[in-house]
């Protein structure tokens, strides 16, 4: 692996970087604090290119490879991890589309998204169904040439504010195999019979949208079924990898700026007539820190890098995606400490990131199940 950053890659870290620093960071903690989606930082981020930085394109996109959107991920989530996820939750679903969509899909779903004039999303996630995602109970049922859909899911990133959902449903509830029988239909939220409920009072991440989506006996064309019926699972399997490495790519940029912040606050904070830097204790604090977010960015670049090359790297992916949460969450912890009483309250930014640390260590794979993909991979087990 070469470790040099392209010239391209680092003009495209500062142009990302100046975007945050101007439209993130300034109204960050309102857009926290009132639980509302940020659509006027999205149009700016359009006009930026960042919407389809996934998408391939020649419908829209940037066409950024894995590490690319790594690199752009770690800029806009050491700004703001809530507005962040805005900004690239947009394309949710979308690798299903560019991956077995239909060419008519794709210039349907996937051109308005990249333009900013749509925002899709994935549902997955039900009541009783996280980490088992084979649980799936949403049911589609074909009556002619359409698909009736009855169920709910939980937990969906732009549940109220989207376009359009990626869904995934049981198709052929009949078929052998804990795997079989799943599709992915896409489903548009002005549908008869759609209804999302928003979920507010979250930890953090408080700017992204969630929301329960509520399926009653919604009618979609046969055409938006996404690739081959009851495939719909073995399909969802073969992005984790590099939507694996991308919330290793977040778990860097939220360290990264809760460290930032703290090393910020210990050179200007002063205790018995000196700054607090200056003490071991805070020295040894930002040196860890520092060091650990250093071996995470490794870890998870190598993971990007890996995935542009097509190889099958499902245990580094797991590797890069279980290290960076936790690094995320201890240095988030460690920046708060950092910053005394002051960090208990919502004046400085690290109270911010101390709640939206936590949930990398849950989304797109909790760190229990990422170390049981791991030493599964160790031991040579199937799924």
């Amino acid at each position: 692996m070469d470790f040099e950053i392209t010239e391209e890659q680092e003009q495209l870290r500062s142009e990302v970087k100046r975007f945050a620093e101007n439209e993130i960071k300034p109204v960050a903690t309102e857009y926290d604090v009132d639980e509302k989606y940020p659509h006027e930082v999205m149009d700016k981020a359009a006009e930026m290119g960042m919407l389809g930085a996934n998408i391939p394109i020649e419908y829209g996109g940037a066409g950024y490879s894995t590490l690319d959107v790594a690199i752009l991920s770690e800029e806009l989530f050491a700004a703001d991890p809530g507005i962040a996820l805005c900004i690239q939750s947009a394309t949710f679903g979308s690798d299903a589309l560019t991956g077995f969509g239909t060419e008519e899909q794709k210039e349907r779903f996937l051109e308005p998204v990249a333009a900013g004039d749509a925002i899709m999303g994935a549902a997955i996630s039900e009541p009783d169904t996280g980490s088992d995602v084979s649980s799936v109970s949403t049911q589609a049922e074909k009556d002619g040439d359409e698909w009736v859909i009855n169920g709910n899911k939980m937990w969906i990133t732009n549940g109220s504010v989207g376009d359009y959902f990626v869904v995934l449903c049981q198709t052929d509830p009949e078929a052998e195999g804990r795997y079989n029988g799943f599709s992915q239909i896409v489903v548009e939220s002005d549908r008869d019979g759609f209804k999302a409920d928003k979920i507010t009072g979250k930890l953090g991440i408080r700017a992204s949208d969630t929301a329960e989506l509520i399926f009653d006996d919604v009618r979609v064309p046969e055409e938006n079924l996404v690739g081959n019926r009851g495939m719909g699972f073995l399909q969802q399997m073969q992005f984790f990898d590099e939507t694996r490495t991308g919330v290793a790519a977040q778990g860097i940029g939220t360290a990264r700026g809760a460290a930032e912040r703290a090393l910020e606050y210990a050179q200007e904070r002063e205790q018995f007539g000196q700054p607090i830097a200056e003490f071991q204790a805070i020295q040894h604090k930002l040196s860890d820190m520092f060091t650990d977010i250093e071996a995470a960015r490794n870890l998870t670049y190598k993971s990007a890098w890996q995935v542009d090359q097509g190889e099958d790297i499902t245990k580094l992916a797991s590797m890069a995606k279980e290290y960076s949460s936790r690094v995320a969450v201890d240095v988030a912890n460690e920046a708060v400490q950092i910053h005394g009483g002051s960090g208990y309250v919502n004046d400085f930014d690290v109270e911010r990131f101390y709640r939206d640390s936590k949930i990398l260590q849950i989304y797109e794979g909790t760190t229990e199940i990422q170390k049981n993909i791991i030493a599964r991979e160790l031991l040579g087990k199937g799924f």
